[in-house]
């Protein structure tokens, strides 16, 4: 596999974040992880033995179908004061990559 992830995309996707975590006073950075994940993902392409590309990959997350995830995680870092928080990580990266395929080319 290949990431071709700038730091240019990187950068504008803090820049967006920053602003969206202010203007939902931090409620955004529930959501940050899904979207940080599908942005890396999104932009993988999936190579062959010698390297070339056939396929990329193709995340289909989107905050709609997981909304009540978001809101039961969010209840239980405020009530573990945030070691849920360690968890939510890996569950994350786990709802994610259930959520990604392989388009071939």
């Amino acid at each position: 596999m290949r990431c071709e992830f700038s730091i240019g995309q990187s950068i504008g996707h803090v820049i967006v974040w920053v602003v969206l975590t202010l203007i939902t006073f931090g409620l955004a950075l529930l959501v940050f992880p899904y979207y940080l994940n599908r942005a890396v993902l999104n932009r993988t392409e999936v190579l062959d033995q010698q390297g070339r590309p056939i396929g990329k990959l193709r995340c289909n997350f989107d905050l709609i179908s997981s909304i009540g995830h978001v809101i039961i995680w969010g209840i239980l870092i405020l009530i573990t004061f945030g070691i849920a928080g360690f968890f939510y990580l890996y569950r994350v990266v786990r709802v994610v990559l259930s959520d990604t395929v392989i388009e071939y080319y």
